[in-house]
């Protein structure tokens, strides 16, 4: 039985890219439509957005913050926030946000892709006031 997908959503690539095969724009699909989406989300600061300045993280202000475990809560707190506002296709599960070495900030997000059940996982690693 092939199950469909399409309702999960089809986008330009994150980042911008062609495709060679195609001889046009790359998309992305239906879960990893999904993950670019919360990729997003998560690498833009409000504000930076002219026709829609609430949209985006605002983990940003936080980048020159202590690497502490308190800076580590409030990003997986900004984390959350933005998820819940800006993507209805998931519901967020749980978010881990650990201090690591050298002024890394590692976020593991935990969702589930609310229309077909689907429990993910996504990485973000914020370092020295850039993501990786």
């Amino acid at each position: 039985m092939t199950v469909r997908k399409e309702f999960l959503g089809r986008g330009w690539t994150f980042p911008f890219a062609f495709d060679a095969a195609k001889g046009g724009v790359a998309i992305s699909e239906y879960e990893e439509n999904i993950r670019q989406s919360i990729t997003v989300i998560l690498g833009t600061r409000p504000g930076e957005r002219l026709t829609l300045p609430e949209f985006g993280c605002r983990i940003h202000e936080l980048l020159f913050a202590p690497n502490t475990r308190a800076t580590a809560a409030m990003v997986a707190y900004h984390v959350e926030q933005a998820l819940k506002r800006w993507e209805p296709r998931i519901e967020v599960t749980g978010i881990q946000a650990r201090p690591g070495e050298a002024g890394m900030l590692k976020v593991e997000v935990d969702y589930r892709i609310i229309s077909t059940n689907s429990p993910q996982n996504l990485v973000y690693v914020l370092s020295n006031g850039s993501r990786r």
